[in-house]
């Protein structure tokens, strides 16, 4: 599965802009802590946690004695959030994160994400964030891992999800808190990634996150949603199967369809388009989400969405490929609902890719078409794998039988294009052992499937499922390429073969007995 890797976030400033250099609270926190503190060591953060504490007890105190007299615990509260500034210090010291867990502090600390004051619980979410972020916790493996153990230990999921529903994008403050709420639990998932399916387990952020996705207008923290959403689902099928009984797919198809005639206007839009559709190809993982998308018409759409020719053309082609691999009912959809013309102009390269392609793939646009010609290619593969017989079968051939056989000269002239890539690979590697770099042959395997081996693969596999077809004009066609190549039948049999030889038992031993019978069957045909 190919989901692209979430970037980490740079600071949000409260004007939709990230801070990239400095974190001004922090800096702020320093100077308010310089004439208390010298030296961050063991006996300043007992000073800063006891001077937190006694400030919450009189802040508690203040509360209950005056509970309808703001005024008379105004200024405890200001002498709170001091505080809470003040232990923004501790970011600088990561290794004495054992120690503030030691001292007992971290409850203190989380139950004021449920304070009737927003702004002190808006306090504790920048604190949270500083104090787990990336950059703080690198290589403070152990201490990281004591603090998020003990943050979670201490509800934090709960709390930061609870005052999430709270908070309001209409106030700049509050804003920047959903920011770094969304950011802290990133941080924690880096750090502890079953973290990624606790915090779904045990709050409701999958269903915020999906209210927040439907929201039209575009924003920095619609953009942030969209990424932790594509967090929580890429290596979950927990999280996949719970996001589609809550009408996830639906849901996250409604977002992409705002995009059908439209291209996103800024890069962050854009990146935030194709989070929704790294969600969407996750969530096609599990069989059921695939019945849901297709019932929902999600097939429809994304041949809309490629003919259109946006920006989105090729993420259209990638859900297509996730919801139609081992799937039948979608590829019958697909081809039921006039798909293949489609699928074929593209795969013919008959569009000019310069027109659709995102912004930020525009210095990139030579990778950019393969990722799409084997995306193309594996589309294909599943069709024939997914629709055996009938008539659907038969249009799906006659597609390579018009004009005068195009697409099998495609087909070849991909075939040849990648073959060359994996023999290039293959003298790389017999080097690399020439010059006693030991490697095995599952390694081996694998850098070869990098270098387009796995496409190459795909494409024997289409031109096997032609021969099988018996039909003469594709065979002689065939045939002729190869000999052009200088290529016989035996060298699509070799590929095959490999293919055969490497199937994995993922999905159950039964499956990969009947996907190598298939293929065992098709180079038999030969």
């Amino acid at each position: 599965m190919e989901v692209s890797n979430a970037l980490k976030r740079k600071r949000y400033d409260g004007d939709n802009h990230m801070e990239a250099e400095v974190d001004l609270s922090l800096l702020e926190a320093v100077e308010k802590s310089q004439n208390t503190v010298e030296l961050l060591d063991l006996r300043t953060l007992k000073k800063l946690v006891l001077s937190f504490e006694r400030r919450l007890k009189e802040n508690i105190e203040a509360r209950l004695k005056y509970p309808d007299q703001p005024e008379r615990f105004a200024d405890s509260e200001v002498e709170l959030h001091e505080e809470l500034e003040k232990l923004k210090i501790l970011a600088g010291a990561p290794e004495l994160y054992p120690e503030l867990v030691n001292l007992n502090a971290i409850p203190s600390i989380l139950n004021l994400l449920s304070h009737d004051n927003t702004d002190i619980a808006i306090d504790v979410v920048h604190l949270l964030e500083d104090l787990t972020d990336e950059d703080v916790l690198e290589d403070n493996d152990e201490p990281a891992r004591i603090l998020v153990d003990s943050l979670i230990e201490n509800n934090v999921l709960e709390l930061l999800v609870q005052n999430l529903q709270r908070l309001s994008d209409k106030d700049p403050d509050e804003m920047s808190a959903i920011y770094n709420t969304l950011a802290s639990i990133e941080n924690m998932i880096e750090v502890k990634p079953t973290v990624a399916e606790l915090v779904c387990e045990r709050t409701k952020l999958l269903r915020w996150l999906l209210g927040k996705i439907k929201v039209r207008e575009f924003d920095s923290n619609k953009q942030y949603a969209s990424e932790i959403l594509a967090i929580l689902l890429q290596n979950s099928t927990a999280n996949q199967k719970r996001l589609g009984q809550m009408n996830g797919v639906d849901v996250v198809l409604q977002a992409v369809a705002m995009y059908k005639s439209k291209d996103p206007k800024t890069s962050d839009e854009e990146e935030m388009l194709e989070n929704l559709f790294d969600s969407l190809c996750c969530l096609l993982m599990p069989l059921e989400n695939k019945e849901r998308f297709v019932k929902a018409e999600g097939v429809e759409l994304m041949i809309i969405i490629m003919k259109q020719k946006k920006s989105a053309y090729a993420s259209a082609i990638r859900a297509l490929d996730f919801s139609m691999t081992k799937y039948p009912p979608a590829c019958e959809r697909f081809v039921d609902v006039l798909g293949l013309k489609t699928a074929f102009a593209a795969f013919m390269g008959k569009a000019s890719i310069s027109l659709f392609i995102p912004i930020s793939k525009k210095n990139k646009k030579e990778r950019y078409q393969e990722e799409l010609e084997e995306r193309l290619v594996s589309l294909i593969a599943s069709l024939f794998g997914g629709i055996l017989r009938g008539s659907r079968r038969e249009r799906l051939l006659s597609k390579f039988i018009e004009n005068e056989c195009e697409k099998i000269d495609r087909l070849m002239e991909l075939y040849i294009r990648y073959s060359d890539r994996v023999t290039a690979e293959t003298q790389r590697l017999e080097q690399l052992e020439l010059d006693d770099l030991e490697m095995d042959e599952e390694e081996k395997y694998n850098r070869k499937l990098e270098s387009g081996l796995y496409t190459l693969q795909l494409i024997a596999v289409i031109l096997g499922h032609l021969w099988c077809s018996e039909h003469p004009q594709m065979r002689a066609r065939i045939e002729l390429l190869l000999k052009q190549q200088k290529l016989t039948k035996n060298d699509i049999k070799n590929i095959l073969q490999e293919y055969h030889d490497n199937i994995g038992d993922l999905d159950g031993a039964e499956e990969k007995e009947r996907a190598q019978t298939r293929i065992q069957k098709i180079i038999s045909s030969f």
